[in-house]
């Protein structure tokens, strides 16, 4: 069996061969289902015959801001030249699979990435009817976050690089005591496997492991059932969920038990339970085909934790990528301090700057006078004041429209604030934290008055990610300016009013946001870096 080491190095090999291949072109349910009507309606028939690969592209990313005005799928990797995005690595790990593939529906997120490696003769294929998924060797507490195969143990060994196998059912976001009643906790044996716990060391043999997903294949006969299942019920009024909701209903030991269980549901709403019992009726007894790449990692990209340790630390995924630390950037020599663990993406940094440890930068202008702490995340900004960005600061601006009038706009957080938390009361907002500090007192300090206008969205949801308190100003250097005071007002509890400004929550940010005018500020910032790197070559 090949060392932890050379299996790793195989990983990293081969997915630099699919980057190189890629590189020549360099080109979650109800979404799904409606995809799957658009498709009819552009096509009619001719899409039973197509290969479609169907990626959901992050939804509001409230865990991962800096993506939420263009989509998780989108999001910028510390590699390539010029970067490569979420989009381009998704596209060159599947670059193999339509040569081995029937016409049918591949479904995967846009905030993971499997990295994997097999033997030159194995091939993976998606050509069996029902479902197929791709499945990975996890630690057992990484089953209780993703979804879990209880595979059928006289179909599976656990050897090899790739097995093909069959699953007796599937569990979602199960609790540990559920993974070993079920039967899903397997024992790593001489011939087994990897740790895919997004980045925790490799196992030691013989330690403990589920099969948890990825991505998956649906098959046509499939995919026309659930078209007519969607057009049977008309609007769908509940978010009902395409690895939950579908999966949970195949396989021979599947029942209708979890069309009740609401635990791992955001928002809880009437129809769900009656849609769910419909979709088990209408895919029990299907299917559901699982490839196990034994040789595999899965990484999780989605929250601001996961993307500032897999981006700065040394990660195994820093390793297997070839993530850089600088990656198509302008940066001078003469810049005070750009620390090793920091990463700094299509960017420019200007003489005198300083970025300090696990720090990401990604499409900015950093000036001369700035100073950015550790583990802090500074997206689509224009820094051209003095200042000391604090530790732990996220800030991401975004151009909007507003009147037919381009605007700018920046919020700045903590890394650890909880944008997804809400109260229902007014009364109840004290309880809600802006870096370290209650809501509450931040508003007195801002001279924000607490009413019903607020908040943004309706009275049950109050939290930050609706809080209207971040300035609408008329240069994008500016509206840094003003969120980055906000903050030090917070952080020294002295006042800074807000009176005269128009106030913006997120929620309303990506209503009113101007992708045109974002992507101009990108490429701006891409031309003066092309520029750059011309002067050095004719200077040479």
């Amino acid at each position: 069996m090949p060392a932890v080491g050379e299996r790793s190095a195989a990983r990293r090999e081969a997915t630099g061969r699919r980057l190189a291949r890629f590189a020549a072109l360099r080109g979650n349910g109800g979404s799904t289902l409606h995809v799957l009507r658009c498709l009819e309606d552009l096509y009619g028939d001719k899409w039973t015959s197509f290969i479609v690969l169907l990626i959901h592209s992050g939804g509001y990313s409230q865990r991962l801001p800096n993506a939420s005005a263009l989509g998780k799928i989108f999001t910028a990797l510390p590699f390539g030249d010029p970067v490569y995005q979420m989009l381009d690595l998704k596209l060159a790990m599947y670059i193999d699979f339509p040569s081995h593939m029937k016409p049918g529906i591949l479904v995967t997120c846009s905030d993971d990435l499997e990295l994997y490696s097999t033997g030159l003769t194995e091939t993976i294929t998606f050509d069996k009817p029902g479902f197929t998924a791709l499945a990975h060797p996890s630690d057992v507490t990484v089953g209780t976050t993703h979804g879990v195969f209880v595979l059928d143990p006289s179909s599976f060994s656990g050897k090899g690089g790739l097995e093909y196998t069959s699953c007796h059912h599937f569990l979602h976001k199960p609790d540990v005591e559920t993974m070993r009643q079920c039967g899903a906790v397997c024992v790593r044996g001489n011939s087994s496997q990897l740790s895919s716990s997004g980045d925790h060391s490799d196992s030691e043999m013989d330690s403990e492991c589920v099969y948890t997903d990825s991505i998956f294949y649906m098959d046509h006969s499939i995919a026309k059932q659930l078209l007519m299942f969607y057009k049977q019920i008309g609007t769908l009024s509940c978010e009902i969920d395409a690895y939950g909701d579908f999966l949970q209903a195949l396989g021979p030991g599947a029942t209708q038990d979890y069309t009740k269980n609401t635990s791992n549901v955001t928002k809880e709403e009437s129809q769900l339970v009656e849609v769910r019992q419909k979709l088990y009726s209408l895919l029990k007894g299907t299917a559901l085909n699982v490839i196990v790449l034994n040789n595999s990692k899965f990484y999780h990209i989605g929250t601001t934790q996961e993307y500032l340790f897999h981006f700065t630390s040394d990660s195994k995924l820093k390793f297997e990528l070839d993530l850089l630390p600088v990656a198509f950037s302008s940066f001078s020599e003469k810049a005070e301090s750009l620390d090793q663990s920091a990463s700094v993406i299509q960017s420019i940094l200007e003489p005198g700057c300083s970025v300090g440890p696990g720090s990401v930068i990604e499409y900015s202008r950093i000036g001369p006078e700035v100073s950015v702490g550790k583990k802090s995340i500074i997206s689509g900004s224009h820094i051209n004041l003095k200042v000391d960005i604090p530790s732990n600061c996220f800030l991401s601006s975004l151009s909007i429209k507003m009147n037919d009038k381009v605007k700018y706009i920046s919020m700045v957080f903590s890394v650890e604030d909880d944008l997804k938390r809400s109260v229902k009361l007014l009364s109840e907002i004290h309880s809600l934290q802006f870096f370290g500090v209650s809501l509450l007192e931040c508003l007195e300090l801002w001279g924000v008055k607490v009413s019903d206008q607020l908040f943004s969205s309706e009275n049950t949801r109050l939290g930050l990610w609706t809080a209207r308190i971040f300035p609408v100003c008329s240069t994008l250097s500016e509206s840094v300016r003003m969120s980055l005071k906000m903050l030090n007002s917070v952080q020294h509890m002295s006042a800074f009013k807000l009176n005269g400004f128009k106030l913006l929550s997120v929620e309303e940010m990506l209503t009113y946001k101007d992708v045109e005018d974002m992507l101009k500020f990108r490429k701006q910032i891409y031309d003066e870096i092309c520029l750059q790197r011309r002067k050095e070559k004719s200077d040479l």
